[in-house]
């Protein structure tokens, strides 16, 4: 199969592929590489700031594609909070705050229909905060 540029497309699983048509979809993307690139990015983030039980757990419920993206990070020792997380992605790429800011939404719309609420729930738990807001949610707030 050949893309329109006269490249190989890569193939992938039938899951991985739905999980790319929903971010090519719910991002507005032109092409599905353009939604490719945004989830290998966003998903090699958030490899990098989960850790534990909600790791291997968001792991099990993603494509396996998705899940090798995830799992092939090492976790930072300091994690970032959302705003920071979404310059770093950014500073990685050289691509505008406000764009990185979309595909991190766009990307954690496909992750949390993956995941389910309670998963999410859990995740945002052990993130530091403004994570929340990148999944679609209101900030949770810690109990005095």
């Amino acid at each position: 199969m050949m893309s329109d540029h006269g490249a190989p497309l890569q193939s992938y699983g039938r899951a991985y592929e739905q999980m790319l048509e929903k971010v090519r979809y719910d991002g507005a993307y032109p092409t599905r590489e353009k939604a490719e690139e945004a989830v290998r990015l966003v998903l090699a983030g958030l490899g990098r700031q989960l850790t534990g039980d909600e790791r291997v757990e968001l792991a099990a419920c993603l494509p396996v594609e998705a899940a090798r993206i995830l799992t092939a990070q090492i976790p930072d020792t300091q994690p970032l909070g959302g705003w920071a997380f979404v310059k770093d992605l950014a500073a990685r790429t050289g691509v505008s705050l406000a764009t990185t800011r979309w595909d991190t939404g766009s990307v954690f719309s496909a992750v949390a229909a993956y995941a389910g609420p309670d998963l999410i729930t859990r995740i945002l738990r052990q993130l530091p905060s403004g994570y929340a807001l990148l999944f679609g949610r209101a900030e949770l707030t810690q109990a005095a």
